[in-house]
């Protein structure tokens, strides 16, 4: 809230250089913003009395909108890849996919780590529970595991995450 929209009585006053003036009544802190061509703005509205500031509102939102972009720009967003595997998977399909699991990791990336079952498959679940243990195992160093393997459905899931 800023200037006429502040409804307290009294509030505790910050100048414009940042120094304490104290408690003064609203509309004596108004006419001194009014007098140094700033504005009232209402920092701490649920302290009692509410904290007001002396500032120049327009310039302050522009530093604020300066701030929250850069932020935007330095922050990573972080995917969830995903890398199939089947039940009765091929050794060089195996290696190709696990390349695929620790090009994504390297990235930063989280990768979701599925086994396929398809048909009768699925009564074998404990070999795609060794396919993720092994995988697992082979890219330790690179990752935690966020969710250990699972069966959903018709697939079985296991969730890696890289290390900080």
């Amino acid at each position: 809230m800023i200037n006429d929209e502040i409804r307290a009585k009294e509030v505790r006053l910050v100048g414009a250089e940042g120094e304490q003036i104290g408690i003064t009544p609203i509309r004596e802190a108004l006419q001194m913003a009014i007098d140094l061509n700033l504005d009232l703005v209402n920092v701490a509205p649920q302290a009692k009395p509410p904290v007001c500031r002396i500032m120049d509102y327009g310039k302050f939102r522009y530093e604020q909108q300066k701030k929250e972009k850069e932020a935007r720009k330095n922050q990573k967003v972080v995917d969830i890849k995903e890398v199939w595997f089947r039940a009765n998977i091929e050794e060089h399909d195996y290696q190709t996919k696990l390349r695929n699991v620790i090009k994504f990791l390297k990235e930063g990336d989280k990768v979701k780590c599925s086994v396929r079952f398809r048909g009768r498959e699925i009564t074998h679940a404990s070999i795609g529970q060794k396919i993720l243990e092994r995988v697992k195992i082979e890219v330790a160093d690179l990752c935690v595991v966020e969710r250990h393997p699972k069966l959903e459905g018709r697939s079985m899931i296991m969730i890696l995450a890289p290390k900080a």
